[in-house]
C-alpha cells in the first residue's frame, strides 16, 4: 500500500489508498481452509455427563 503518512487531507488519503488497492495484485486463493491449524475441541460421548 502507498506510504500516506505525509497526506494530512483526509479525504485526499482516502483516495491514494484506494487507487493503490486497486493496482495492487490480486490475492492468491487459501491453499489450506481458513481456521485449519485451529485446536479441535472433541465431541463428548454420548450418554457420558459432562458435570
Amino acid at each position: 500500500m502507498a506510504n500516506t503518512k505525509s497526506i494530512t487531507d483526509k479525504a485526499e488519503r482516502k483516495q491514494v489508498k484506494r487507487t493503490a488497492r486497486k493496482k495492487a495484485a490480486p490475492k492468491a486463493k487459501r491453499t489450506t481452509p481458513r481456521g485449519s491449524n485451529k485446536a479441535k475441541v472433541r465431541k463428548l460421548v454420548r450418554g457420558q455427563s459432562k458435570r
